[in-house]
């Protein structure tokens, strides 16, 4: 029996299939098979298989009716041998050193999973992911806690800088949800890493992953199959959480796992507003003319990215059968805002103070939302001291959202996701990470200025 299983779903890769085997073939590890899986491809990668396989016995080859990507994954579980598994995708490659050092780390530190740093590669361009600050041994509890930091990263997401123990995945019967397209692989790394111990985070870069996959958008998929898609994948990341932390933990840590719909897979997140249909329904409340969108000027750009999120919230609102302005101050409510007095509260949200009032009396009325009087006594210095007739009087009573509003803050933070994906369309990494540093001096200045 080999000790490793490589497993490698092909459709359609007849480009760049050779490269991917042949990484895998001529490394110095031998004692693995590799399995690989045509996925009822209309090009010649079948063949490419067969050829393959024909000049080395550890190949064995499946061709099999077009069925997607989790089915494939999932035949070749079950047609695996090796006491551990590894994945990689045909359009991508790895070091002539992998499985090796996958199988080493495995071996040396007695761990359930290997995860490992990786390559990304996009055109000419090769540069390392960089994931792994600190090389070592990591518990469940604490592997969970790095993950709140980022959780959409593909570090933690994908299956391909893995190595997995073959006996857990069988003794669980874990598989891939052939009934969901996007971050079908971070579900199933969640249900495996709730039955795994230890794992080992390895700081050498094994993998070459090529930047050339499709996004939701590109499924083609109704605003209602994503939705219902995301609500599975945060539900699943949800239950995984209050699996691994107590309920007290989990209450503490909340705010942090919801994070995890902020940075939802940016490499594969969808943006409503390319999805047929639902333009249209954001449209037909928040339009904006030919001559506000082409217009210059500070007050242009202000009113333009308050249009745009406006439209994107109009969708949640409807959904769930809100207002707008409910769904604005639901996101308010889920961030620090001590010491906001009631009419900056109204100002904010770009409402009046008697809609604002209307809104938090529905949401009152629905449960999303729960009401106390502010305690004081928190205030540093002991018992607060009576204010000062010139300042203004801050709202005394502290506002939550609530469970019951968990549907909505999912789809919210999902469109938020969206929003900044809009707006970082066609930067570069290095692009992006320039703006948001000039942008966050930006805002200092401005609340400096504001002090003043």
């Amino acid at each position: 029996m080999p000790l490793v299983s490589i497993i490698v779903p092909v459709y359609n890769a007849e480009k760049t299939l050779e490269r991917c085997i042949n990484s895998i073939l001529n490394q110095e590890y031998r004692d693995f098979e590799l399995i690989l899986l045509d996925d009822g491809s209309t090009d010649t990668s079948g063949a490419i298989c067969d050829a393959c396989a024909e000049r080395d016995d550890r190949i064995r080859v499946l061709h099999k009716e077009n069925t997607g990507v989790s089915d494939t994954r999932n035949r070749g579980i079950a047609m695996a041998k090796g006491a551990y598994l590894q994945f990689a995708d045909a359009d991508d490659w790895i070091t002539p050193e992998a499985t090796r050092f996958f199988v080493q780390a495995a071996a040396d530190n007695g761990c359930d999973l290997v995860i490992a740093d990786f390559y990304r590669v996009i055109g000419e361009r090769v540069s390392q992911k960089g994931s792994i600050e600190e090389e070592g041994i990591l518990q469940r509890t604490d592997f969970a806690v790095k993950m709140m930091q980022k959780p959409a990263d593909f570090y933690y997401g994908v299956l391909w800088n893995k190595l997995y123990k073959r006996s857990i995945i069988k003794k669980h019967r874990l598989r891939m949800d052939n009934a969901v397209s996007w971050c079908e692989d971070f579900m199933f790394n969640l249900e495996y890493v709730r039955h795994a111990r230890t794992i080992y985070a390895m700081k050498i870069p094994v993998y070459y992953y090529v930047k050339t996959k499709g996004s939701l958008v590109s499924q083609g998929l109704s605003m209602k199959k994503t939705i219902q898609m995301k609500r599975t994948v945060f539900a699943c990341y949800n239950d995984f959480y209050k699996d691994v932390f107590d309920d007290t933990d989990y209450e503490k840590r909340k705010g942090q796992v919801y994070r995890f719909l902020f940075d939802a897979a940016s490499d594969g997140s969808v943006s409503p507003l390319n999805i047929p249909g639902t333009y249209r329904l954001g449209h037909e409340r928040t339009r904006v003319s030919e001559g506000v969108q082409e217009g210059e000027g500070v007050f242009f750009d202000s009113y333009r990215e308050r249009k745009l999120l406006e439209r994107l919230l109009d969708i949640v609102a409807l959904r769930n059968d809100l207002k707008t302005v409910d769904v604005k101050l639901l996101y308010f409510l889920s961030q620090p805002h001590e010491n906001c007095t009631y009419k900056e509260m109204a100002e904010i949200l770009n409402t009046s103070k008697r809609v604002l009032s209307s809104s938090i009396q529905r949401l009152l009325a629905k449960e999303m939302i729960s009401v106390s009087e502010k305690d004081h006594s928190k205030a540093k210095g002991g018992p607060k001291e009576k204010p000062k007739e010139d300042k203004p009087k801050t709202n005394e009573k502290e506002y939550a959202v609530t469970q019951e509003a968990e549907n909505v803050m999912s789809e919210l933070l999902f469109m938020l996701c969206d929003l900044e994906q809009i707006q970082y369309e066609n930067f570069s990494q290095e692009e992006r990470v320039l703006f948001e540093k000039l942008n966050e001096k930006r805002r200092h200045n401005i609340q400096a200025a504001l002090r003043g």
